[in-house]
């Protein structure tokens, strides 16, 4: 998909002569590392380029592998660039949306630009290094993401990627044209300083330069158009520029009658083309367009936010940038549709954080109809020096230049949890300088905003620390306070976020705030029937999700929430059961929803909505009932309707009350194909989901021939299920042995001391597997693990992994659990299968190190009645077992 604005203005340089002419440079360029440092710029030929198409990174594969660490340094790209005819006496640039996080530009071999910031556009002069008579330049461009401890962001729960990541345009203008700075700012800007349903005013400030020798008498004009195409307003004025200067002036139209309202609901867009034309020949020499939205807004700190007179509840997610094999390098139409799929939900707001995302993105939201916020990258922490400062209020007048026009854009944002690492924990004189040094830059950047733009808000969002906040004026500083809150996740329990709201309405009753982020992980792959904090289950998400929103809803003066995350976002330090992934998307890093997508599809849409939650769970098991009939197992229903009738197979099964969104009963699945039907009636018309999966219905009992025993995937010292997706295997709980049946003897589930965060196993990262939850649990101490099979021949596999040892540093949003070390153990054990020995001495530690998946499969024969035992002698230590799988081949 093809952006609208670069539409226009190709569409203007086809009709125009003398118009600007854009050209996109994503395809052929050529890319080299420069790990060693050797790079030179006069022998760069002598490198192994590598061919590469924009928008590219170069962390695409180390960020998910076990090593920990990403490549953070410097990389080259080169190109060479043909000028066609088109260009020939123009004034030629380079644009770049976004390179991470320094990049230096080399035209022709010369220095010809630099710029600092990783999530900001720039622009770099070809024209001065290049003849009137060169048909084609090399540009080469040197990006850097290493750390820099006088840019943001300095730490974050996100992965810093490196590379030309978004696009590259060649940009050719008349040498009298609208301004175009290495800021990449908009040289036109528009407000609407009046606007009510009867009239509107419109004011446009344009920048022009002149790089000819002559002074210039020129024309200038601005148009509106409506949606339709037709001229509703315009204004002509005569200016001169004088010789190699630049020039400003104002048009400002003062009534558009009646017009048509910017909203969520209706997002009206009515074009403004401004033109310079040679006042002597009237040649045009330079267009521009911009979209232009009527609205009008406020907050207000009992009642929320009100647009265009009218009270909304802002409701939407953050976004982070990346997408599963692509790192950040995600094109437009990619961009846009994550767009789609918040609006999709009934959402009205977008959260763009942390830090300034695609142009194109912003182009979506002024098209659809979402409102948003718009933040630089202060995360975490700053360094308190001038050129760190300076750096912020750089990206922050750069971000507000360059998206000033978007009638989407309600907020500009600053700073993110900035207390969450506090610096000087052992000296707290240099910590309360320190955090005075927080407090200035926020009051620094928040005046920069209110000048750059007094026509939006400003907001800090923080993360739940009301007192430290509080005391360093934090959550009065901007305009609008935004709240992070996990309680019930990171910390504390779900009880503790609607007293949190009612606490910040009651000490600061004059402060309009929102939630800034909320959420909880659901690592998809993972169920549980019996959810709780931090098992990563979709299931506990979903709960926490209903809670939360629920109470906001509840809430007047909560302006508006925002769910944190539309989808799971790498964040190459993260470890739990999916490393590297942050799973607090209400999407998969690939954009599958989850159940909790629906839920607020359920909560937002203003239409009938029906959906079996748990679409996407099609692979399920569980164990059949003593009768061997079948699996009663909770299903869930998102809805906006009163209730919901739950058919299986043909078979009306329930009649469900929604509540909240939800609606829920147990469904008895059968083994093999289930179809399950979700049906509502709503004023006479009936709506409908249909989900069909597979169920392997384990037998109550191993011999029951009424379902006989295929296999059987075990996850021990776990209360979930696991979802191998490639293999397309269900893995279950575990239970204590049973005549009859299967299960442990003996042991305990393994649990770590962290503050009793993780219920259960550990959430290290297992090197050599995805499939990491397989190994994370394990019972410990176990004596036995039996089968009571039929005779027949079996593959058992035995899977183990040491989870004890080391310290483990946990990043700082785990705020109750900062880390841990652990002590190392010894163990040493024997395993036999039937009274043969698999292993003897086995001793994981000395033979595989620490957290490593292993595998030990043996077949087995069952010529009796005692089906399989497996036993564990102790020789030093506890034996332990993570997982174990059984399958007949015979």
């Amino acid at each position: 998909m093809v952006p609208l604005l670069l539409i226009v203005l190709l569409a203007y340089s086809q009709q125009q002569p003398n118009s600007r002419v854009v050209i996109n440079q994503n395809r052929n360029w050529q890319f080299v590392k420069d790990e060693k440092g050797v790079f030179n710029i006069s022998d760069h030929q002598k490198q192994q380029w590598v061919n590469v198409n924009l928008p590219h990174t170069w962390n695409t594969a180390d960020i998910m592998d076990d090593t920990p660490g990403y490549y953070r340094g410097v990389a080259y790209y080169k190109k060479t660039i043909t000028l066609p005819a088109a260009v020939k006496n123009k004034k030629i640039f380079l644009c770049f949306e976004g390179v991470n996080q320094v990049a230096a530009v080399f035209i022709n071999g010369h220095t010809a630009g630099t710029h600092r910031g990783g999530y900001t556009a720039f622009t770099i002069p070809v024209s001065p290094f290049i003849r009137s008579t060169d048909r084609y330049f090399e540009v080469i461009v040197k990006a850097d993401n290493s750390y820099d401890k006088n840019i943001p962001p300095l730490s974050a729960d996100f992965t810093f990627y490196g590379g030309i990541y978004r696009s590259v345009n060649l940009l050719a203008v008349s040498p009298v044209h609208f301004t175009v700075d290495e800021g990449a700012s908009q040289p036109v800007m528009i407000s609407t300083p009046q606007v009510s349903t009867q009239e509107a005013s419109v004011t446009i400030k344009g920048h022009l330069d002149n790089f000819t020798a002559e002074d210039k008498k020129l024309q200038l004009l601005s148009i509106v158009y409506n949606e339709q195409g037709k001229k509703i307003a315009a204004q002509t004025s005569a200016f001169t520029v004088t010789a190699n200067s630049n020039g400003q002036y104002e048009h400002s139209i003062p009534t558009v009658q009646q017009p048509h309202l910017w909203s969520p609901e209706d997002p009206y867009l009515y074009k403004v083309v401004s033109i310079i034309k040679d006042a002597s020949t009237g040649s045009t020499l330079d267009v521009v367009t911009n979209t232009l939205g009527f609205r009008w807004f406020h907050f207000d700190a009992a009642k929320g936010f009100f647009l265009n007179g009218k009270n909304y509840k802002l409701i939407g997610t953050s976004r982070h940038q990346d997408y599963k094999g692509m790192g950040n390098a995600v094109s437009k139409a990619l961009a846009g549709k994550d767009m789609e799929l918040i609006k999709q939900t009934g959402a009205n707001f977008f959260r763009v954080a942390h830090y300034p995302q695609d142009p194109y993105v912003m182009e979506v939201c002024d098209k659809i109809g979402l409102l948003t916020s718009v933040e630089i990258p202060v995360v975490n922490e700053i360094t308190a020096s001038d050129s760190f400062y300076n750096t912020c209020l750089q990206m922050q007048r750069e971000m507000i230049r360059q998206q000033y026009n978007h009638p989407s854009i309600i907020i500009w944002c600053y700073m993110n949890e900035i207390f969450l690492r506090p610096h000087f924990n052992e000296d707290k004189t240099k910590q309360q300088q320190y955090f005075a040094s927080i407090e200035q830059l926020a009051r620094m950047l928040d005046s920069t905003t209110r000048k750059e733009d007094p026509t939006r808000y400003t907001m800090i969002a923080n993360h739940a620390d009301f007192n430290r906040y509080n005391q360093y004026h934090l959550t009065t500083i901007a305009q609008v306070t935004g709240w992070n809150l996990y309680s019930g996740w990171y910390g504390g329990k779900q009880e503790d976020f609607p007293a949190f709201l009612d606490r910040h309405h009651e000490q600061l009753p004059d402060q309009p705030f929102m939630i800034t982020e909320y959420g909880a992980d659901a690592d998809n792959r993972i169920r549980s029937m019996q959810p709780v904090r931090f098992d990563k289950s979709v299931e506990y998400t979903t709960k926490f999700h209903q809670f939360y929103i629920t109470e906001i809803m509840k809430r007047p003066f909560v302006a508006g929430a925002v769910v944190w995350n539309l989808a799971d976002f790498n964040s190459e330090t993260r470890t739990e059961t999916m490393p590297h992934i942050n799973n607090k998307g209400l999407l998969t890093w690939s954009r599958v929803p989850k159940d909790p997508y629906y839920l607020y599809e359920a909560t937002l849409s203003k239409k009938p909505f029906i959906k079996i939650s748990s679409t996407n769970w099609t692979i399920r098991g569980g164990i059949a009932d003593s009768t061997g009939a079948f699996c009663k197992q909770p299903l869930q229903v998102a809805s906006n309707l009163h209730e919901v009738e739950i058919w299986l197979n043909g078979k009306k099964i329930a009649t469900a009350a929604v509540t909240n969104g939800l609606a829920e009963c147990m469904v008895p699945f059968i083994n093999g194909t289930n179809i399950v039907e979700a049906k509502a009636v709503e004023n006479g018309k009936t709506y409908t989901d249909v989900v069909q999966l597979q169920f392997a219905l384990q037998p109550y009992y191993l011999r029951d021939k009424k379902i006989p025993f295929t296999a059987m995937n075990i996850l021990l010292g776990a209360s979930r299920y696991f979802i191998d997706e490639q293999k397309k295997e269900i893995w279950m709980p575990d239970q204590p042995f049973e005549k009859g049946r299967w299960g442990h003897m003996g042991g305990k589930p393994f649990v770590i001391d962290n503050n009793g965060r993780l219920p259960y196993g550990t959430d290290k990262n297992i090197w050599g597997t995805d499939n990491d939850p397989i190994y994370q649990t394990q019972q410990t101490g176990i004596q036995a693990y039996c089968f009571d099979v039929p005779k027949g021949k079996y593959t058992l596999s035995l899977h183990f992994a040491e989870l004890q040892g080391g310290t483990v540093k946990l990043p700082p949003y785990n705020l109750a659990d900062s880390g841990r070390d652990e002590a190392n153990v010894k163990r040493v054990f024997d395993v036999a299968v039937n009274g043969t020995v698999l292993l003897h001495h086995f001793d994981m530690m000395k033979e595989y190190g620490p957290v490593k998946a292993i595998v030990k499969t043996t077949t087995v024969t069952v010529k009796d009645d005692k089906g399989i035992a497996v036993e564990f002698t102790p020789v030093e230590g506890e034996p332990v077992l993570n997982a174990v799988q059984l399958k007949r081949i015979e």
